[in-house]
């Protein structure tokens, strides 16, 4: 089964252009994981500091091993102090089942 989440995060006034080449280059590096099927990066229209991240990856392994990638935790320990909240704010998601 896939596994599905929507990342959150605000961008700090200030941070704004940093923040979005920051979260550029990572998307890069993400989309070309084996497991990853989505990583799709979404402002709110109305407030554009901040970020919605939607995710997809084949299954709980591939997600462990984006986890577990090399250059996540640099990439999370840069953008943290650029943030307002303590770290992205992940929403796990499950599919609607569809009806026979």
């Amino acid at each position: 089964m896939t596994k599905t989440l929507l990342a959150e995060f605000t961008a700090r006034e200030g941070s704004e252009d940093q923040v979005a080449r920051l979260i550029q280059e990572y998307a890069l590096k993400v989309r070309e994981e084996e497991g990853n099927l989505a990583f799709d990066v979404y402002t709110k229209a109305a407030a554009p500091r901040a970020y919605w991240i939607f995710e997809v990856y084949r299954d709980e392994d591939a997600f462990q091993a984006h986890l577990n990638a090399p250059y996540g935790a640099p990439f999370n320990a840069v953008l943290t102090p650029l943030i307002e909240e303590d770290a992205s704010v992940l929403t796990f998601l499950d599919p609607l089942p569809t009806r026979p």
